[in-house]
Parts: structure tokens; sequence; C-alpha cells
């Protein structure tokens, strides 16, 4: 029964930090190549389905790397299951990460997965789109812009659904990833803080009545 006017801006993440530019993103070829998981190691992130997924996957020359803090003790439950299904050579656990050093995992990668249940942004998809990464995120997650600009997959957060986004990502060319992450990383300029920070100005000073209403602002 609410009337009042919204105003809808995105959360966002900082693309002032130095960051690898696009250009020199090496295509990588015949090489081993990795997919990157990276957050906090906790049920809700879907960990358990993304280690059931990359077993049923069809992939050659592929790691999965997990990257991130544990949280009461799942990180052994995940590796316990990728050792029950014979994959444990296949899954690396890469460690916690800060802010500064996570740039240099996100740059290493070829793939990055969030098999998430539940998610009110997932900042990590915006950050590894950033860096020129295709994504593969659920629907737990409010990511459909993925398949709409061609950058990544969105699927339902379950094994099936992850699987079959690991079989077609991993066979995709180390060429046909980099177009992809090319894609992502113009898509995401839209979540950069400095644009975002402008739109919420622009909001305050029209409820000032000192501009006009911004096109973020909804009205019923």
């Amino acid at each position: 029964g609410l009337h009042q006017p919204i105003a809808v801006i995105p959360n966002g993440i900082d693309l002032t930090c130095e960051k690898l530019p696009l250009e020199m993103r090496p295509v990588r070829s015949g090489d081993l190549r990795h997919a990157l998981f990276l957050g906090r190691i906790h049920p809700v992130k879907g960990l358990l389905n993304l280690i059931e997924a990359w077993a049923s996957a069809s992939r050659l020359n592929w790691r999965l790397q997990i990257a991130g803090a544990d949280e009461g003790g799942h990180l052994k439950e995940v590796l316990s299951l990728a050792r029950s299904l014979k994959i444990e050579d296949q899954v690396e656990y890469l460690g916690e990460f800060d802010d500064k050093s996570k740039w240099d995992v996100y740059r290493k990668a070829d793939l990055f997965i969030l098999p998430t249940f539940s998610e009110n942004f997932g900042v990590v998809v915006a950050e590894a789109l950033s860096q020129g990464i295709p994504v593969i995120t659920t629907e737990g997650a409010p990511w459909r812009d993925l398949q709409t600009y061609r950058c990544g997959w969105w699927v339902r957060p379950s094994v099936d659904g992850l699987s079959r986004a690991l079989s077609e990502a991993s066979s995709l060319s180390p060429v046909c990833l980099s177009e992809m992450g090319k894609r992502g990383r113009h898509y995401v300029q839209r979540y950069n803080w400095s644009k975002i920070s402008v739109e919420m100005i622009c909001v305050y000073e029209w409820m000032l009545g000192m501009g006009s209403m911004p096109s973020c602002v909804l009205i019923d």
C-alpha cells in the first residue's frame, strides 16, 4: 500500500584500485586452466553442490581453486567430499586472502564460480567481471545480466545446473572465454562506485529541492 518514490541504485565495487588492463590479460592455451571460487566457506555458498558438479562435468585440463575463510569447519566437509568422489587432485584450497592480495588470485583465474543458494548482491561476481573473467553463478544471486550480456551463466542452484554450465564453459576455447570476459568487464562499469555516488548525490539534491528527479527514481 505504499506509493512513495523509490530510488533504485545498485551496490558497487571500487574500480579505481590498480588492476590488470584488459588488453594485457593473457589468452591461455594448452596450459592447465583454473576455475575459482572466492568467498567465505560456508554451507550457504553451495560448495558441496559445486564439488559434485565438478565430479560429474566433462572437463580437460581444468583445476578448481577454492579461496576464502573457513567458517565452522565447512572446508573439511568440502575437501572430504572431493576425496570421496576421487577428484581431490583437481581441487585446491588456496587459503584466505586480504582485499589487496585477492586481486592476484582473480587475475590467475580463467573462470569464476559462485554456486550460492542465497546472495543479496554477490560483490565477488562484480569483482571477477572487472578482471575480465566469465562467471558461473546461480539464481540465488541477482545476476541474470550474465546471460543478457553474454558474459557468464546464471543457472539453478543445483548440481545439475552447475554441471551443465561447467561442461559448457570448459568446452569453450580460451579465445571464447576471453571474449566473454571482455564483455563482462565492459558491462560491470555500471557498478563503479564513482558513478553510483553521483546517482546518490542527485537523489539527495532532488529531495532537498535542489535539482530535478533523477532517472533512477521510480514513482508508482
